[in-house]
């Protein structure tokens, strides 16, 4: 069969797109992805998403959303997309299971944090390590916190954190920022914040309690060890968007898709929605917003299409009917 839409991604923006469209009678096919769920499935309390007003656990929201699209008719399953053929229509997506083909597609496989690497760090992702301050700092409230990274989006995350933390402290690898000249100055003179440099972060305490504790740190020149105490700790070292399989297909940006006109991508029938597009919000609720948009445009799409191939119809049988 061919589908009408198939939706990449069962975050905020894909489940977004898959309500719209379900509730369209599109009958969209949701891929879940290597991360069902988005950043939110890794995230504990989220207090920020409108009509919550105790807060909600992030697996619950992406679990409320699923089942939203599924009451409507969206099909999801636990695939990850593999190839994707978008030089006509129907596209073909090729996954590890199957290979299938649709009329339209939206792309809402998010951007990935990039993380250090340590065991500890994966252990405590959501319980006192995290990757972004605007969704987490209000947690952190008169906490000592550090910041891993050295350009401006560790530099925005350190600023934002100081209307919460007791203390905030940047470790960097380099002995200066590559952060814009603004952005470190601002950083630099801000009374609550303090640089570590020529350090790397070794390991977070304590896994075992489920909460951070401390740091261990090592510089990079001299060898020296130590250990920090700390709350909380965000990992700034930057995103990237989950879009490999579209490099020679789609127009980007540094991975993310350049999108124009709402959601609509450079080939005709992909859209994209969420952070795999948004390099500067990355929240939530914004996701959301984007994935309602790809869906509209998908089904504006469609319709456009269907009355095309409808008057094409039409002008071959009169044609029959008077050779």
């Amino acid at each position: 069969m061919v589908y009408k839409v198939i939706i990449f991604g069962s975050g905020c923006a894909g489940s977004s797109a898959a309500i719209y469209t379900a509730r369209a009678d599109l009958e969209p096919l949701v891929l879940e992805g290597h991360e069902p769920g988005g950043q939110l499935s890794i995230t504990t309390d989220v207090e920020n998403y409108p009509g919550f007003p105790e807060g909600i656990q992030g697996p619950e929201l992406v679990e409320r959303m699923k089942k939203q699209a599924q009451r409507f008719g969206a099909n999801y399953k636990m695939e990850v997309a593999k190839e994707a053929d978008l030089s006509k229509r129907p596209f073909k997506i090729s996954t590890e299971k199957a290979t299938y083909e649709t009329e339209s597609l939206i792309v809402a496989s998010g951007a990935s944090a990039i993380l250090l690497g340590l065991p500890s760090e994966k252990e405590l992702i959501g319980y006192g390590v995290s990757t972004c301050a605007t969704c987490d700092g209000f947690f952190f409230r008169d906490k000592k916190i550090m910041v891993v990274g050295g350009g401006d989006t560790a530099m925005e995350e350190a600023l934002f954190l100081t209307k919460f933390a007791e203390k905030v402290t940047v470790v960097h690898r380099r002995d200066e920022l590559r952060a814009s000249r603004i952005m470190a100055d601002r950083a630099l003179n801000h009374e609550k914040i303090e640089f570590i440099w020529d350090s790397v972060l070794t390991d977070i305490l304590d896994p075992q309690k489920k909460s951070v504790e401390a740091v261990k740190l090592k510089n990079v020149k001299s060898g020296e060890e130590t250990t920090l105490d700390v709350q909380g700790v965000f990992i700034a070292i930057g995103h990237k968007p989950n879009t490999g399989i579209f490099e020679s297909q789609l127009d980007l940006d540094q991975g993310y898709i350049v999108i124009h006109d709402g959601s609509k991508t450079n080939v005709e029938g992909v859209f994209a929605a969420g952070d795999v597009h948004d390099r500067i919000y990355k929240q939530a609720v914004t996701a959301a917003g984007a994935g309602c948009q790809a869906a509209i445009d998908a089904e504006k799409f469609l319709d456009e299409l269907e009355q095309t191939d409808s008057t094409a119809q039409a002008g071959a049988e009169a044609g029959a009917a008077h050779p």
